[in-house]
């Protein structure tokens, strides 16, 4: 038996953990309060639900106890990961979703670019056409963008060697997004040429998946340290300088860990909207302020915490008291009021 390559091994797991992060989600959304008493038919291990709650309390969709925020709810009605929920959302406050909206849906597919044997450099040099050294988000954008300004031509896909049925797939997913908006009651707004937003706007929802530099086109995951590669396909692999920090959509394992789909962002965004991971070194004063306020936040979620077992002991203690009201047992023809007597017959 010939075990499988460790890319789709790699692959398998997280789309695992993001299918149970969904389920989670949608499982607190219908009101089930404690998940790891849950009666599943199929039970999955309790430290992948907390995983998965863990992960879900990262994005906002959790609040300090476990319960669904205001967020989480927003987010239960886009059926995609959570992460991409969270995407479109913050895009709907930063005022980008409309451009938004067309990266969830390129990120929908496999691939849109194709390389034919015997026609490899010219696959790559129109790839290079549409990258935007930034961001392969955005580059993904670019193609969507071109290929509508073309009439959504399927000829002007085969010039450039892009998957024509992946588009149509991207458009119909576009569609559905666009109606799933409307019913949601959220505004489609386009940011226009400031990209720069739509990269800010990425970063709120990856940069629990943030990479450092470390060497020519070699990173480290920010957080564990675990080395990370730029792919030779990336926008930003060779363009001459790299980005100190980066966020991706998804890691491969392959020969080597590269990173799929990566956009540059700054420091400054990382600290900001993901404190509970980064944070900028500053003067001496401004720690002692960082280790005040953290100590500060860490005794508010013990109170929360302490108030939420409070009122779960409590209903459970109300819903295992006995009943003091008696229910009395309806048998027919024994009615509390006699029966009429019937009238008599005769003279």
């Amino acid at each position: 038996c010939t075990p499988p390559p460790r890319c789709t091994v790699w692959a398998t797991v997280k789309a695992v953990v993001s299918t149970q992060s969904t389920g989670v989600l949608l499982l607190k959304s219908l009101g089930v309060s404690d998940l790891l008493s849950f009666h599943f038919m199929d039970p999955p291990p309790q430290d992948n639900i907390l995983t998965s709650m863990y992960q879900l309390w990262v994005l906002g969709a959790f609040d300090n106890v476990g319960n669904l925020s205001t967020l989480g709810r927003q987010m239960v009605e886009f059926p995609m990961d959570p992460a991409m929920s969270k995407l479109v959302l913050v895009a709907c406050e930063m005022g980008c979703s409309e451009e938004v909206l067309v990266i969830v849906s390129m990120l929908s597919v496999p691939a849109i670019f194709y390389r034919p044997k015997g026609r490899e450099e010219e696959s790559d040099a129109a790839r290079e056409k549409f990258q935007v050294p930034e961001s392969d988000h955005l580059s993904l954008l670019h193609v969507y963008q071109q290929w509508k300004n073309k009439g959504y031509s399927s000829t002007w896909c085969n010039t450039y060697f892009i998957h024509y049925k992946a588009m149509k797939k991207v458009r119909e997913v576009h569609s559905q997004l666009l109606e799933i908006m409307e019913k949601q009651r959220l505004d489609v707004v386009s940011c226009g040429n400031k990209w720069d937003i739509i990269r800010k706007c990425i970063c709120s929802a990856y940069f629990h998946q943030a990479a450092r530099l470390k060497g020519i086109g070699e990173y480290v995951n920010a957080r564990t340290g675990m080395p990370c590669h730029l792919h030779p396909t990336s926008a930003l692999y060779g363009m001459g300088y790299s980005s100190d920090y980066v966020v991706y959509h998804e890691l491969i394992m392959t020969s080597k860990e590269f990173m799929q789909c990566v956009t540059s962002v700054e420091a400054e965004w990382l600290a900001e909207l993901g404190p509970m991971f980064y944070s900028i070194k500053e003067s001496v004063h401004s720690i002692e302020e960082g280790k005040a306020k953290a100590a500060e936040r860490r005794k508010q979620m013990e109170q929360e915490l302490a108030e939420a077992e409070e009122a779960l002991e409590a209903e459970r203690e109300r819903q295992s008291a006995p009943s003091s009201s008696r229910r009395a047992i309806a048998t027919p023809g024994h009615n509390k009021t006699p029966a009429r007597t019937p009238r008599r017959l005769g003279f």
